[in-house]
């Protein structure tokens, strides 16, 4: 893309993709390890390649890297050493550009949760043992190879706490890469947003007001239903926002499958803009026939 995201997202509501590693499970490939879809990075990249083109030729103008669960550590359990992995994490930027080459790519940075497998990153059980040092150096070579591949963005998503926010934001920072801050949030018998961890969704967010390298925060892998509070919440911020939801079923680590139905309902999309939404998109379980209707429904409310 020759125009920069940030000058996109002051122009109007920008297409952001799906999940990539459920419409990749979707077609037949075998996320179950706990490589998740990274494994495909090494194992089937023209999976990975065709997932990307599928979401851009559904309206996604944003392809968001394979790398959500690409980690150090995750790979060297796979017996990969560190300059293995790092190349296989600049390979997600690689397939995305090659397979949507008029969007604009972002680099996937999953939380700490994600690496342990085992569905924590909808907790937030994990950051009082581990500490913002200890997370911030876990998050440090994946975000800096993905931005020396030439991601246009960093999509740090899925976070559940406070202290996973403060250390990716330290982390962008000290980097000087743009990101967007993505929380994962419940709802809870106040209406009030809260992070996984129990925080105030926007006491999480008004951490990134005045940090120059956050173009947009939002919400993620989120109920549909929950997303018009946690976008109130955001709006603490100041900036741009994200509105990311899943398709509204739950994921059961235990036993490592997807729970009851639902889908994306674009008639609420309209009201997410209206907030303030600016990049508009989907999560777990929402594929390129949701994109599509997401974009349809941004065409039309935009008129022409």
């Amino acid at each position: 893309m020759t125009t920069s995201l940030p000058a996109a997202l002051a122009a109007g509501p920008v297409v952001v993709d799906g999940g990539l590693s459920t419409e990749l499970e979707a077609r037949g490939h075998d996320v179950s390890s706990s490589l998740w879809s990274a494994r495909l990075l090494r194992d089937d990249p023209d999976a990975v390649v065709a997932v990307h083109a599928a979401f851009a030729a559904a309206g996604a103008q944003v392809a968001t890297t394979a790398s959500y669960q690409a980690t150090v550590e995750g790979f060297a359990a796979a017996g990969l050493d560190r300059a293995g992995a790092l190349a296989l994490v600049a390979r997600s930027v690689e397939l995305a550009r090659r397979s949507a080459p008029g969007s604009w790519v972002a680099g996937s940075v999953g939380p700490y949760g994600a690496a342990l497998a085992d569905g924590s990153e909808y907790t937030g059980g994990y950051v009082a043992e581990v500490g913002v040092d200890r997370l911030r150096a876990f998050h440090r070579p994946r975000m800096a190879a993905l931005a020396e591949a030439g991601a246009d963005v960093l999509a740090c998503e899925t976070l559940p706490a406070a202290a996973e926010v403060e250390a990716v934001l330290a982390e962008a920072t000290s980097l000087g890469v743009p990101v967007w801050l993505s929380l994962t949030t419940v709802v809870d018998a106040d209406g009030v947003a809260r992070t996984r961890r129990g925080e105030r969704a926007a006491d999480v967010f008004a951490m990134a007001r005045g940090v120059p390298e956050v173009v947009a925060v939002g919400v993620n892998c989120t109920d549909p239903a929950a997303v018009g509070p946690a976008l109130d919440a955001a709006a603490a911020a100041g900036l741009p926002l994200l509105a990311c939801p899943n398709s509204g079923e739950v994921w059961d680590a235990a036993a490592r499958r997807w729970r009851g139905t639902g889908d994306v309902d674009t008639a609420a999309v309209p009201g997410w803009v209206r907030a303030g939404a600016r990049l508009v998109g989907g999560c777990c379980r929402v594929g390129p026939a949701g994109i599509a209707a997401i974009a349809r429904t941004l065409r039309h409310d935009q008129g022409p």
